[in-house]
């Protein structure tokens, strides 16, 4: 069952995950909260053969916050006319609210896609 909405897209994972599978996959997104991009990069350098769930999960969150990178970036050259100060809070704010709701969703077994996500990794 997929579903889509603002807040980014759900499906159910091929396979049920194990207990490690999930705990791996909520740490690649939780973890950015502190690590940013280094975490969800470990995770998936090191899961991305063993588990399909873990890797996808990893592979999401890595992009997720590369794309937050490059925001932030833009956000940084807009502080030059004023708004780059308000983009920053806003940016700070959906990062935190989107990788929650993406922990969540690893902790209740699902496949999670950020509403906003430049796929670099592949």
């Amino acid at each position: 069952m997929d579903t889509e909405n603002m807040m980014g897209q759900e499906s159910s994972p091929v396979a049920m995950p194990t207990s490690d599978e999930k705990t791996m996959a909520i740490l690649s997104h939780i973890l950015t909260i502190v690590a940013f991009f280094i975490a969800p990069l470990i995770i998936y350098v090191i899961k991305k053969d063993d588990s399909a769930f873990v890797a996808e999960h990893a592979k999401e969150s890595l992009n997720f916050q590369i794309t937050m990178l490059i925001l932030y970036i833009g956000s940084v050259f807009l502080m030059l006319v004023l708004i780059g100060f308000l983009l920053i809070w806003l940016l700070s704010i959906a990062n935190l609210v989107l990788v929650i709701i993406a922990t969540i969703k690893a902790s209740e077994n699902k496949m999670y896609r950020y509403p906003i996500n430049f796929r670099l990794i592949k």
